[in-house]
């Protein structure tokens, strides 16, 4: 390879990181990451893949400016603040690839084994939600006069690898955090039908909840469909409430109701169930146990956010040093 050849090459890359790194590409980025922000908020699932992307684009541009544009080098407060930002764009794009976000709903005892009802997750996640457990031990809920909710305290006992169990008490604030995975209560919680399945032949009962929709933001509706387990037997349960389970008149906290009545409907005959009554149906038995609650949870996994902190910080840090020293200069100048 000749000097000419070489020359030619290193001027040909020196054109392509001034193009890469160009005023109008910025803009036209920076549309482009608005765009897949607002795409990956609403379209279900999210667009991770898309967002991750556009923020690398983003990251690519910013780097190839820097290494072109003398005036981003020369002051060294504004350069830190444009490595700091080139830091946040290329966390933000690893968070995107990385992250996820959930729901989940948990009746009273019951342990988490895994699952989530709902789930957005960046295709690099790495899944260990398998292996964490914790159980819910109940809840109190303060709620003002009019149903104003106020502090929500969760008890859970959380499970390690060794089978130890650790208590927390949780909230909408203060996370359950697993192994990076944060846990959060939220305002999604109501009553859950305690029912014991005796299927007929010999086989094992089961015991299991029915969640009823969210209370009281839905109190005239305290009504579910859902199939009897090993059947294909759908049935239809209301809660009948003789009076409202929180009173919205006074402060008061979230409780279950005392006198209720539970209408149970099956195969087009119609039964009220109190507690300890059954139903016979030709697969097996359905025993009433009573209610319980559930709480619904939010959940987050995003390992760059302590990162994405700090870089944000200095950022701050570097831009309000940069303009100190030009408007005291400019001052002093005066």
């Amino acid at each position: 390879m000749n000097a000419t050849t070489l020359s030619l090459r290193e001027g040909l890359a020196r054109r392509v990181v001034r193009g890469v790194g160009s005023p109008r590409l910025t803009l036209a980025l920076i549309a482009l990451v608005g765009l897949a922000v607002i795409g990956h908020a609403r379209v279900e699932g999210g667009l991770a893949g898309p967002l991750a992307a556009a923020f690398a684009m983003a990251a690519a541009n910013l780097a190839a400016a820097l290494l072109t544009n003398a005036r981003l080098r020369a002051d060294l407060a504004l350069f830190v603040f444009h490595l700091s930002l080139l830091a946040l764009l290329a966390l933000a794009a690893t968070g995107r690839l990385t992250a996820l976000t959930g729901t989940l709903e948990l009746a009273q005892g019951e342990v988490f084994d895994g699952h989530l009802l709902t789930r957005e997750a960046g295709p690099l996640h790495p899944d260990r939600l398998a292996r964490l457990r914790f159980v819910n031990d109940g809840f109190t809920i303060d709620y003002a006069e009019g149903w104003r909710r106020g502090r929500t305290t969760n008890d859970v006992r959380a499970f390690g690898q060794d089978g130890r169990a650790v208590h927390h008490a949780i909230g909408d604030i203060t996370p359950l955090v697993l192994e990076g995975y944060r846990f959060y209560t939220t305002s999604n919680k109501g009553f859950a039908i305690v029912m014991r399945w005796v299927p007929r032949g010999g086989q094992p009962p089961e015991r299991g909840t029915v969640h009823l929709p969210s209370y009281p933001l839905n109190e005239h509706r305290q009504a579910q469909s859902w199939r009897i387990p090993g059947t294909s037997r759908e049935a239809w349960v209301m809660l009948d409430l003789d009076a409202p389970a929180i009173d919205p008149s006074r402060a008061s906290t979230f409780q279950l109701p005392g006198a209720h009545r539970l209408v149970f409907v099956t195969g087009g005959e119609r039964r009220e169930l109190r507690p300890g009554d059954n139903i016979s149906v030709p697969e097996g038995v359905l025993v009433y146990e009573g209610l319980t609650a559930w709480m619904g949870y939010k959940v987050y996994y995003d390992p760059t956010l302590p990162w994405l902190l700090a870089c944000a910080a200095v950022g701050v840090l570097a831009l309000a040093a940069f303009f100190w020293r030009r408007f005291g200069r400019e001052g002093r100048g005066a």
